[in-house]
């Protein structure tokens, strides 16, 4: 059978394995060509083929629920569910999503984008299965990498605790995005080398029931022996220690051994762990041997797997470099990733500090912490994370950082829009982050102004959080060294008399394309570059305020609770009426996935568009009150001594 003759899964259980292999060879094609064209999840869906084939042979989806953990390994799953019309639009505006959304297909059961929360949504829909009377499968594909994360351990300890019918499926391929770290990952390798459980158990009893003992107390003796021998010879205790059975370990590309474990599981009433050994990038050379690199990314070459080089770096790469050259003259300076480490450009870090390097696996309010005590030792930590990924340890920032005003960097990587979708977007960080006491939180307008902010950061006592969006930087000049900046204190690049732009991190550039359309238009609108959220320049806000009358803000964060609000309350507070303040920035809303230009343009987050809202807010304001341009004089002294006082402060 060919996938475009695949109507639905259930197909799947009438084939046999020649024709599932050749579905397994097709499917991997068809992930290879697409992902190379879109960008996405190469190696991890590789790796799940078979294992997709085989779950969907012997489960009934959608009355069974097959949960993926993250989700960025269900591209098989996508295609033997009816997607494959679709599936060149995997990632676009407005096509297929590269993770599971319940939005698309009935197959998939959660919207999903973070790791370790599989087993937890599986262990609810147990229960209201059971509570309902109702009688399915629940199943929860989770990777080794998330096994790193602490939510999963909850979950097993409680599903163990009440027996909860569930099976998990343990996809071990020794990585998540960079290889497993930790004792997790240790103990899972010692069950991949180890002999067989199914296999020892059966000798062990066999053995033992061999030797001549008579009697009940003797039967009880052989099965105490048993229980030991197996403690001792076999890690896997460890899952039946918390309440599962365990079955494993499974060569997760042989689909006959896969569908003999998973039939296995699905006749137990009780909760299972079935233990697949896949190959991270299976089937293709490149993806096999750098699966790390394969992991996700934009487009590539599907004959040779090489990316287009060229341009300027990453804003990733220089945040990256700048702690390098940092660490060179401060031995106190450590780094911290959440299985992060290429993502946030720590991979150099890591080679040339690796007593300084430390990557804790997927748990970021371990890391939150780790680093506070870090830095109440007497170090001072970074821990570079993905905004997204910095909301899982809101609570840890809150009371084991700042609480305690702790000298702790949090380089926000990701902050902003990204292709991957509302699991994925990093707008939320400046709201949730803006209304904890004692953080100082920043936004570079480009790359050299992140090597300086990265050094205020380290040389901040208490808590320094600073943003900057995925991707290529600007390429401006690099200054030679870093240099402090003035913690509160904006930046002012354009003088004007009719509006304020006051626009966060790397859209003041953008703001100042912005003024020079109004500027052909007869509208002078002096630029701001904010640079700090927390504390705010209340003086030149106020100052300008005053003056102009008109302010208009422009951030790639929740409008909210962000920047823009930050910026109200603060005239508020002081009682300044009189001004108009415009906000520009991410709606109350989840944003979808694809280009993130496709939402800039929506939201008037182009030159055009912020010189568009500029315009009608000057306009409007004009006609209701015709004298504003008399006011043009003295903001026009105010910008150039506030510019040069800017100027000064930052020598």
């Amino acid at each position: 059978m060919r996938l475009k003759d695949l109507e639905g899964p259930h197909q799947l259980k009438r084939l046999t394995v020649a024709e599932l292999q050749d579905l397994a060879a097709e499917i991997r094609q068809v992930i290879l060509e697409t992902v190379a064209r879109n960008g996405g999840h190469l190696a991890p869906n590789l790796g799940t083929v078979e294992l997709t084939l085989a779950l969907h042979t012997v489960f009934d989806s959608p009355r069974d629920k097959i949960l993926w953990d993250v989700s960025h390994q269900s591209y098989p799953h996508k295609l033997v569910t009816g997607r494959l019309d679709r599936f060149h639009t995997l990632r676009q505006f407005g096509g297929l999503a590269g993770y599971t959304d319940p939005r698309e297909s009935p197959h998939d059961h959660f919207h999903w984008g973070h790791a370790s929360t599989s087993i937890s949504a599986a262990v609810g829909m147990a229960k209201a299965r059971d509570l309902l009377g109702e009688d399915y499968e629940v199943v929860a594909v989770i990777g080794d990498g998330a096994l790193t994360g602490g939510m999963a351990y909850e979950a097993l300890d409680h599903a163990g605790h009440d027996k909860t019918r569930v099976i998990v499926v343990l996809n071990d391929n020794s990585m998540s995005i960079s290889p497993n770290v930790g004792a997790i990952s240790q103990f899972l390798a010692r069950i991949r080398t180890g002999p067989g459980y199914q296999t020892l158990k059966h000798q062990t009893a066999e053995f033992l029931r061999s030797l001549p003992l008579v009697g009940s107390h003797a039967l009880e003796m052989v099965d105490r022996w048993k229980e030991s021998i197996k403690q001792l010879l076999l890690p896997t205790m460890f899952f039946e220690n918390l309440g599962w059975t365990y079955i494993g370990p499974v060569d997760g590309h042989n689909i006959p051994a896969l569908v003999a474990a998973l039939q296995q599981a699905r006749k137990l009433k009780e909760p299972v762990v079935v233990h697949v050994v896949t190959t991270k990038g299976k089937g293709v050379p490149y993806a096999e041997q750098l699966p790390e690199k394969f992991h996700g990314g934009g487009p590539f070459d599907v004959a040779t797997g090489k990316t287009q080089a060229g341009g300027p770096p990453t804003y990733s790469e220089v945040f990256g470099n700048t702690l390098v050259k940092l660490a060179q003259t401060n031995p106190r300076v450590v780094a911290i990733t959440a299985a992060m480490a290429p993502g946030c450009g720590l991979t150099k870090f890591a080679k040339q500090f690796p007593d300084r390097f430390f990557d804790v696996g997927i748990a970021e309010q371990h890391a939150a912490t780790f680093a506070a005590g870090l830095a109440k030792a007497g170090m001072r930590p970074v821990f570079a994370v993905y905004s997204t990924f910095l909301q899982r340890a809101y609570d840890q920032v809150i009371h084991d950082v700042c609480l305690q005003n702790l000298p702790v960097v949090f380089a926000i990587d990701r902050g902003g829009l990204v292709e991957d979708g509302a699991t994925h977007q990093g707008v939320f960080d400046i709201a949730y982050l803006r209304t904890v006491p004692n953080i100082v939180i920043g936004a570079p307008k480009d790359e050299n102004e992140l090597q300086h902010m990265l050094y205020t950061g380290l040389c901040h006592d208490g808590p320094f959080a600073f943003r900057y969006p995925r991707g290529k930087a600007q390429g401006v000049p690099m200054d030679p060294e870093p240099r402090l900046l003035p913690i509160g204190k904006a930046e002012v690049l354009r003088e004007g008399s009719d509006l304020a732009i006051l626009a966060l991190g790397v859209w003041a550039p953008v703001a100042l394309q912005a003024a020079a359309i109004l500027a052909e238009e007869g509208i002078e609108a002096a630029v701001v570059n904010p640079r700090w959220v927390k504390p705010l320049d209340g003086a030149l806000i106020e100052a300008l305020a005053r003056e102009t009358g008109l302010i208009l803000t422009v951030e790639e964060g929740s409008l909210a609770g962000g920047f823009g609000s930050a910026v109200l309350e603060y005239l508020a507070d002081r009682g300044i009426a009189g001004v108009r303040v415009d906000r520009m920035g991410v709606p109350d809303r989840f944003m979808d996935h694809g280009n993130p230009k496709h939402h800039y343009e929506a939201l008037g987050l182009t030159p055009a568009g912020i010189a568009a809202r500029a315009r009608q807010l000057v306009l409007s304001t004009r006609a209701e009150l015709p004298n504003l341009a008399q006011r043009r004089a003295p903001v026009q002294r105010v910008g150039r001594r506030l510019r040069s006082a800017a100027g000064s402060r930052d020598k």
